[in-house]
């Protein structure tokens, strides 16, 4: 039995719970509220799980003998008992701060003893055995993967998708002991990826020394998740992939743009998908006073934590909407001293249709603060961009078109093999069918294809200098060349949903704008009214 196939029985569980009354929006919750029991029973039997077992009475033999309301009564002791390290005559059952993280106000919805029971049995007859085989971590993050993909569970939002995930870790290669740092860390899907990209390059850590495994298991990584449930799951992902952290776990709860970021040690090594969207109370609830330039777009606050955070040498990849790349005024600013403070050597334009919302638009930016000569360099970092576009005539992503890790391959081959984005680079790509594109004669005109060869202006791999950016883009990133011209035509449309998606992706940030706008001149109480209203608007809808 293949993980794959382990998963779908877990998700069939759903069906139980839907007999019960439970929310879709709640199905994974209270799944791996369960799960997780028997998933640290598996390991503690396989003598994997060598800290943080579950204290006695409150295990999965405490739990697979019972039925009728002694099995519902124990089991909600049992998540009492876990989230606050005492029973219900406040008697101490345990004192393992991570449980009690993972735990954290937990409670099961669940109202017959039958539907409990029968959850129970289910998980005591899956193959166990093969899942083991390929880590129960995985399987667990499988099932992450499977909720995220079921667009009415509106899990997606934090999920980014694999393979996009290993191809930004494979681009920075993380080593034992750097720290390596996501602060919106969702699933911590990108600490997972590092912690396993390194596990592979030091023969599961045994390669390294007592003192440093131990640093890796302990330190070497660290979230910041804002929503609780999101962080019990990044909790939970962690601990089952061998990552401990501290006392908090390797994902501790807070807000990356608050005291909680500003307090994160400085990383060598940053991996982030920021959350989407203007901050709902403005630039008042970005609550950093270190960053420079104040702003309500959390894309534009996190990219100032992300290169402000990095050590003189750190690597940073971080995935961003097309709007931070080409927003005026502060955008501007802020992506001008991105450039000074660090080597901005590489952006990915990236396919739409490979997030939850339809039709928005996302790249990868990939830079390193200082210069390889000079870490600590501090100005005209920046002295090329290498643009990458995996946008132009690919197909529109999707369940009926997934994409893959093979769609990122011809990216990786010219990024190089070195970290920081230094490898000797030469224009020219054309995977994809690029020399096939029938040019419009907008992007004939565009100034990114002036001067040069008809050959070079397919290319899906340019390169433009920092002298270019500033005289031609007045800094602006938003740097495409490739068009085709049969791109507009009804044959040729995508699907009614991505146009939506599209539309409906643009009105939101052009809103987000003006909320801001108007906040900046003084009209909060006519924004909040504005804010109230389209928030009857959409719930009518619903």
């Amino acid at each position: 039995m293949t993980n794959n196939d382990i998963v779908q029985k877990l998700w069939n569980l759903c069906d139980v719970l839907r007999d019960d009354g439970i929310n879709y929006s709640d199905y994974v919750t209270e799944l791996v509220l369960l799960l997780f029991i028997k998933m640290v029973h598996e390991n503690t039997e396989a003598d994997i799980l060598e800290k943080h077992p579950l204290p006695k009475g409150c295990r999965w033999t405490d739990l697979n003998n019972k039925s009728g309301l002694n099995l519902l009564n124990d089991y909600k002791r049992i998540l009492l008992s876990l989230s606050t390290g005492t029973d219900g005559a406040g008697k101490k059952v345990h004192n393992d701060p991570l449980i009690k993280a993972i735990y954290a106000d937990a409670q099961t919805r669940l109202r017959e003893p039958r539907h409990l029971e029968q959850m129970i049995k289910a998980l005591d007859q899956i193959d166990w055995f093969s899942a083991k085989q390929d880590g129960l971590g995985d399987l667990y993050e499988g099932l992450l993967e499977k909720n995220a993909n079921e667009t009415k569970s509106g899990a997606g939002q934090y999920f980014t998708p694999r393979a996009l995930i290993n191809s930004m870790v494979r681009c920075l290669k993380p080593q034992p002991l750097e720290v390596i740092q996501d602060p919106a860390a969702g699933t911590a899907g990108f600490l997972i990826a590092a912690d396993q990209y390194i596990k592979d390059q030091t023969d599961e850590l045994f390669d390294l020394s007592a003192k440093e495994q131990k640093f890796q298991k302990n330190r070497a990584f660290v979230g910041i998740e804002l929503v609780p449930g999101t962080r019990r799951l990044a909790l939970m992902n962690c601990l089952l992939h061998g990552m401990e952290g501290d006392d908090e776990g390797v994902v501790h709860m807070g807000n990356a743009l608050g005291q909680a970021g500003r307090d994160l040690e400085k990383a060598h090594v940053i991996l982030a998908n920021p959350p989407f969207g203007t901050s709902k109370g403005g630039e008042a609830s970005i609550t950093r006073d270190d960053l420079t330039y104040k702003t309500s777009n959390k894309q534009l606050a996190f990219l100032q934590h992300i290169y402000r955070g990095l050590k003189p040498g750190g690597r940073a990849a971080i995935v961003l909407p097309d709007n931070v790349l080409f927003e005026a005024n502060t955008g501007t600013e802020i992506r001008r001293d991105l450039m000074h403070k660090c080597n901005l050597h590489t952006i990915l334009r990236l396919p739409t249709g490979i997030f939850y919302a339809q039709g928005v638009k996302t790249n990868v930016l990939f830079f390193t603060k200082g210069t390889a000569k000079k870490p600590t360099q501090d100005e005209n970092c920046t002295k090329n961009v290498w643009v990458y576009d995996l946008r132009t005539n690919m197909p529109n992503f999707g369940k009926r078109t997934p994409f893959t890790e093979a769609h990122l391959k011809p990216f990786e081959k010219v990024y190089g093999r070195k970290a920081d984005g230094t490898s000797k680079r030469t224009e020219g790509e054309w995977s994809f069918n690029a020399e096939e594109i029938d040019l419009s004669d907008e992007a004939k005109q565009a100034k990114e294809n002036q001067s040069v060869d008809e050959r070079l202006a397919h290319s899906r791999w340019r390169c433009f200098s920092r002298e270019w950016i500033a005289e031609n883009k007045d800094d602006s990133l938003d740097i495409s060349w490739l068009k085709d011209k049969d791109s507009v035509d009804a044959a040729n449309l995508p699907e009614p949903e991505v146009l939506a998606g599209e539309a409906m992706s643009e009105l939101v940030q052009a809103l987000g704008e003006l909320d801001g706008l108007m906040r900046k001149l003084g009209a909060e109480e006519e924004a909040d009214g504005h804010r109230m209203l389209l928030s009857q608007l959409i719930g009518e809808s619903e």
